[in-house]
């Protein structure tokens, strides 16, 4: 007999260790410690005028969908109305059986909106009616969403250039959200810094020049105006780093050539492949030196390709839906630039860092690596991130959590994180620990580990909760 769509308590929980073990998980706060919300919006107390923008305005993980759908680009990022936007996407959504925007479809209309009615071009216009009502009241501000799904902190992800004001005034309760409990922290992602084959490179260093106040000529410049905005990051309460990294670079050279590198970027000529990758290796030894004497969580999110489509990519922009994974190895680069970070930090060592890939088939060398720059003073100072973007599925999830438990210790991983633009993503946090209770469930019920319920339920609120409060401090 069938099993009620997703009205289930017991959705996605196979067994009765699962259940008992998602009880105890389940009301645990939200760390979400990498996410691209907007500062802004989060200080103006933004209320999402209706279910178009909450859900299409900047998502390409639905954009894709509706590309493969055959949906007009008018209906996904054209200047079609958004109700007829919203229209296209139930037609699209009820096509994808077997896909997570399915299920997180269907758990933010549940958990928002109290709708359990399956999304399908005949109910669309009623859903429509229902959300956008609810969208107009308090408790869907972001202040509201913040309290209802016990978001204790954000980490926003933001430029070395950035001025952080929102954060200032968020921090200091001026902000028109008023006094939070949630912490909207800034994460620093100084990209831009270290990619020389952009068109806007030298008027990127221009740029943070005048916000740091250091005349830059040269790359031990460049490193000294990154190391001030940072200082400046950690101020306002930022605990972690990121870096978008196609793969692992690791090209080593001389001072004086690097210097010749960085001169001829800002003379807006070009540099070779192999050049700019040492001009990146020269950058992160040195950042994370200073992320570590910080006490800053390093974060590198490795294997992806971006743009891959050239044709719209000029046409709709950047983050639209164009992006792919990547396959290039990575194990030897990747180590040798760890190692190096860790011989450069002498004392210090590598900072805590998250390691990501976009690659499933990366998993077992992450694992492995990081394994080889274990701290006995730090649990689980080197992670296995969770799985991210396009491995952000059950598949996905389980995958990742199986290799960390096969090769590290599964009860100090920092769990979760919605990596998401939108307000309505919290309900992912619900999915994954439903989907890693019931993995460690059945590892119990199967006899592979003691059904000690104390400890057990210990190990799945601290993968939900506490150990990225303890990790990130």
């Amino acid at each position: 007999m069938a099993k009620p769509f997703m009205n289930d308590e017991n959705f996605l929980l196979e067994n009765e260790t699962a259940r008992g073990l998602y009880a105890a998980a389940k009301n645990e706060p939200v760390y979400d410690y990498h996410c691209h919300l907007s500062p802004a919006q989060i200080a103006e107390n933004w209320q999402m005028p209706d279910l178009a923008d909450a859900w299409l305005s900047g998502d390409h993980y639905k954009w894709r969908m509706m590309r493969a759908m055959g949906i007009d680009e008018e209906l996904i990022t054209g200047k079609a109305a958004g109700y007829e936007k919203y229209l296209a996407w139930a037609r699209t959504v009820e096509n994808l059986i077997g896909n997570p925007l399915y299920h997180w479809t269907h758990l933010e209309l549940q958990r928002y909106f109290d709708i359990h009615e399956p999304l399908t071009e005949e109910s669309a216009p009623a859903i429509w009616e229902k959300a956008n009502a609810l969208l107009q009241k308090p408790e869907l501000s972001v202040k509201g969403i913040f309290e209802k799904f016990k978001i204790y902190a954000v980490g926003t992800t933001d430029d070395p250039v950035d001025s952080l004001e929102h954060h200032r005034a968020i921090a200091e309760g001026t902000a028109p959200i008023g006094k939070i409990e949630t912490k909207v922290i800034p994460s620093f992602r100084p990209d831009r810094a270290l990619e020389l084959n952009t068109a806007d490179f030298s008027f990127y260093i221009e740029e943070l020049s005048k916000v740091s106040g250091i005349k830059i000529k040269n790359t031990d410049d460049v490193l000294a105006a990154l190391a001030n905005r940072l200082d400046f990051f950690i101020s306002l309460g930022c605990r972690s780093s990121d870096h978008g990294l196609e793969y692992a670079p690791f090209m080593v050279a001389s001072k004086s050539q690097i210097e010749k590198i960085f001169k001829r970027a800002l003379a807006g000529k070009s540099v070779s492949i192999g050049e700019a990758e040492a001009y990146k290796t020269k950058m992160l030894i040195y950042l994370a030196k200073l992320y570590a004497e910080r006490g800053i969580v390093m974060q590198l999110h490795l294997s992806v390709i971006r743009n891959i489509n050239t044709r719209l990519f000029y046409s709709v922009g950047a983050n639209t839906g164009f992006d792919a994974v990547n396959d290039t190895m990575l194990s030897g680069s990747l180590a040798s630039l760890l190692n190096i970070m860790e011989i450069n930090g002498k004392d210090s060592g590598l900072p805590k860092t998250i390691l990501y890939s976009l690659n499933p088939k990366d998993y077992y060398p992450l694992a492995t690596i990081m394994g080889g720059f274990q701290s006995g003073n730090i649990e689980g100072k080197m992670q296995l991130g969770s799985a991210w973007w396009f491995c952000d599925n059950r598949d996905g999830m389980e995958e990742q959590m199986r290799v960390l438990a096969n090769l590290g210790m599964l009860p100090a991983f920092v769990g979760m994180l919605t990596d998401s633009r939108s307000f309505l993503s919290y309900p992912r946090h619900e999915y994954f620990r439903r989907i890693m209770c019931n993995l460690i469930g059945g590892w119990v019920e199967n006899g592979e580990y003691p059904n000690d319920k104390t400890r057990l339920e210990k190990i799945v609120r601290d993968i939900s909760f506490g150990n990225a409060k303890k990790y990130f401090g």
